[in-house]
Formats: C-alpha cells, sequence, structure tokens
C-alpha cells in the first residue's frame, strides 16, 4: 500500500493538530483500526475516516480517500476525541 498527501495540507495539519501524515499513515498498522465511510458531505469522492492508535500519539482519528488499487491519500489527521476513542476500545 502506498500514502499519498498533499504537502501544504500535511504542514498546515501539523500546525493544527502536531501529527504528520507520514506518522498517521501507521494508522493502517494497527490491527484494531475501524474504519467508516465519512457521509458528513458530499466531497465529490467517497472519503473515509479509520480511527487506531499510532505511537507515541495515541489513538488517531484520520481521513482519507483511495486514489487508486494500492494508494490511499491522507487528508487530515488528528487525536481522536471521547466518543471516537469510545468506539475504538
Amino acid at each position: 500500500m502506498q500514502f499519498e498527501w498533499d504537502r501544504s495540507k500535511n504542514e498546515k495539519n501539523i500546525l493544527k493538530h502536531g501529527i504528520d501524515f507520514r506518522a498517521a499513515a501507521r494508522i493502517f498498522d494497527d490491527p484494531n483500526f475501524i474504519v467508516n465511510e465519512d457521509d458528513r458531505h458530499d466531497y465529490g469522492e467517497i472519503r473515509y475516516q479509520i480511527i487506531g492508535a499510532v505511537d507515541p500519539h495515541g489513538v488517531l482519528l484520520v481521513v482519507y480517500t483511495e486514489r487508486h488499487k494500492n494508494t490511499i491519500r491522507i487528508i487530515s489527521a488528528r487525536k481522536a476525541n471521547k466518543k471516537e476513542r469510545h468506539l475504538y476500545q
């Protein structure tokens, strides 16, 4: 599996949430991750929310889309809120 992201968006995410997309990509290594379709808005593409643990950040929520057969494009990453952490446990 390959990962891609917008460099500018990654820099903004680091400033806002303190999480680099390179680190966020490790969420897919968590055997207990949970994935749901992100249908809050019509984004013009199918987006997903994945909740999982990533050291040293703890439980994260990462929004992504599938661009190609084996390519994941990370859109955002942040620490999971209380409700999201509860879903993960």
